[in-house]
């Protein structure tokens, strides 16, 4: 933990300057770095440390395929069966694609995943144990605390996920999760159970709901209540928390304000957070976007690069069969390979090829992308309530979002594990490319399975992975072991 801790102290206040109009701070410390207690001296400098991290979410690090959360979805989605790599491309995610990457201990891809998110948590600790000792007011102190009391337990809920093993509600859950960081410390730390990572996050998530009320948040890069509430809702359907998921869930749904997009803007590139029906986002801009780094960058038609050019990304045509033509979704995907306009006769094009994401165009990767979705909570409310036996509420949430992609849906007259199946079939469809499959997978203790669809077993490698084998847990990389003696790897 030490090597991590270290490399975030340059990392937290690069964040600083890079969202700061005092351009200053670049000259106090080699490496466009400043020293801590530089940055905590007023609330104008909390909130700096705060902007950090919401910069942080979308940066681009040391390679094109490290520019934060967005890296991780499609890491997640790539490790999936119904994101489809239609060739090697230029070789950006193939070892994802391929299972091996995270088993890798060497590999760089590996190491920035794992330093991402406890850098997310070093600054949110940082700013935490410094917060009460700056002049200010209450009301800033406590919006900013709950915002990094999310974060802090955001970022812990998205590694136990990764290097733990799933959670299970049937048992005690000692098994090892990941090092649990509640103070700014340098020292090593041991694995925490997988159960004191969830006791904890859960209490982050709650003490930042206290912290939040009455805040008003000033973009949706920011968390607010409604945002915990959806956090909430994501934690307890991975604890098998049916009542708390749909409890948190109906929340989002009923007080955050948000409705579902209309078909018109479904089919507009999945690109701006000013869409009606995003809760939580990142908005990047051209002076903060390298061409090459980025969501857009590898998922998206049109962008002009050759990872896209080549190997434009696709659906599985199993999952693509689920949807009716009277449904909005099936004009994300071509199932010819013929009809998407691509900027040039140089992009290939393949069956089932998407345009659910575009860039702003072929030369620039950027685009809003979205984290939270007012459809995921609906896909969490009917999940919660078919696990239930709710079936007649659980069939309710459900047609309430499939109607808006289908008007000739007809409410679901199944039960019991038919239900179920739907449902998962629709959040399949619903958030195709934005970052759940391998944590859909792995909570439900399901197993991949790629075969009889149009995955290239050559390129794949892996078509089959049941579930419960080793390798849905993330190894820990060697730097990791080599500064913590106290870390346990993952067998």
């Amino acid at each position: 933990m030490k090597r991590i801790l270290y490399i975030f102290i340059a990392f937290a206040v690069s964040g600083v300057s890079l969202t700061s109009c005092k351009k200053d701070y670049l000259n106090t410390s080699p490496t466009e770095a400043v020293e801590v207690g530089d940055v905590f001296v007023d609330m104008k400098g909390a909130w700096a440390a705060l902007n950090g991290i919401h910069r942080a979410m979308y940066k681009d690090y040391d390679s094109q395929d490290q520019t934060g959360q967005t890296t991780i979805m499609i890491d997640a989605d790539m490790m999936g069966e119904d994101l489809v790599m239609t060739s090697a491309g230029n070789g950006w995610w193939n070892a994802s694609y391929q299972w091996t990457m995270h088993r890798n201990t060497s590999a760089t891809h590996l190491k920035f995943v794992y330093y991402f998110y406890y850098r997310i948590i070093a600054n949110a600790n940082n700013i935490l144990d410094r917060i009460d000792g700056i002049p200010g007011s209450d009301t800033d102190k406590k919006a900013i605390k709950g915002e990094a009391l999310a974060y802090r337990a955001w970022a812990h809920f998205q590694l136990v996920q990764l290097f733990g093993e799933r959670y299970d509600a049937t048992k005690s859950n000692t098994q090892a999760g990941v090092p649990l960081m509640t103070k700014f410390t340098i020292e090593p730390q041991p694995r925490a159970t997988v159960a004191d990572v969830y006791t904890q996050v859960n209490k982050d998530l709650n003490d930042a709901l206290t912290n939040m009320t009455g805040y008003s948040r000033v973009s949706k890069s920011h968390f607010d209540t409604i945002v915990v509430y959806g956090i909430k809702a994501r934690v307890a359907l991975a604890m098998q928390d049916w009542a708390g998921a749909a409890t948190n869930a109906e929340v989002v749904i009923n007080k955050g304000g948000y409705k579902l997009m209309g078909t018109t803007e479904y089919v507009r590139g999945f690109n701006n957070a000013d869409n009606a029906e995003w809760i939580w986002a990142s908005r990047p801009t051209d002076d903060q976007t390298t061409a090459f780094n980025g969501f857009f960058a590898y998922m998206s038609l049109n962008f002009s690069s050759s990872n896209i050019r080549s190997n434009p990304k696709a659906i599985s045509k199993t999952l693509y069969a689920n949807l009716k033509a009277t449904d909005v979704r099936a004009q994300l995907w071509d199932s010819t390979g013929k009809k998407f306009t691509v900027p040039t006769e140089a992009f290939k094009k393949y069956p089932y090829m998407n345009q659910k994401f575009l860039a702003k165009g072929p030369s620039s990767s950027v685009g809003d992308v979205t984290y939270m979705r007012l459809a995921e909570m609906y896909l969490i409310d009917a999940e919660a309530k078919a696990q239930q036996s709710k079936d007649a509420e659980a069939a309710d949430a459900l047609f309430t979002l499939v109607s808006a992609r289908d008007n000739s849906y007809v409410k679901s007259t199944n039960t019991g594990q038919a239900l179920k199946d739907e449902i998962s079939i629709q959040r399949r469809l619903e958030l195709w490319g934005e970052g759940f499959r391998f944590f859909d997978l792995k909570r439900k203790n399901e197993s991949v399975d790629r075969s009889g669809s149009n995955h290239d077993a050559a390129l794949a490698l892996v078509l089959k992975l049941p579930a419960g084998d080793a390798r849905w847990q993330w190894l820990f990389p060697q730097d990791e072991l080599n500064a913590n003696p106290k870390i346990v790897q993952n067998p």
